[in-house]
């Protein structure tokens, strides 16, 4: 599954199945890593149309990651 397929998933189950204030979103804004919940990360991103989901780098459920990036530079 692709990391958009594996976001959309969690983001699905979040809303429609769990309480959607416990996840948590890091994602990148320039250089910096910011933080927010997932109703106001979907706020922002204007249902991410101006954060697309690209820009996700960590999704936490509860202090538990639940999706992390893989920032390894491959040579």
């Amino acid at each position: 599954m692709t990391k958009k397929g594996i976001i959309a998933e969690i983001f699905s189950k979040a809303r429609f199945a769990d309480n959607v204030n416990s996840y948590k979103i890091f994602y990148r804004d320039f250089e910096n890593l910011r933080e927010t919940t997932l109703p106001e990360f979907i706020k922002e991103s204007n249902n991410f149309q101006t954060i697309p989901i690209s820009r996700i780098e960590i999704i936490k459920k509860n202090h538990r990651i639940l999706f992390e990036k893989n920032t390894k530079n491959i040579e």
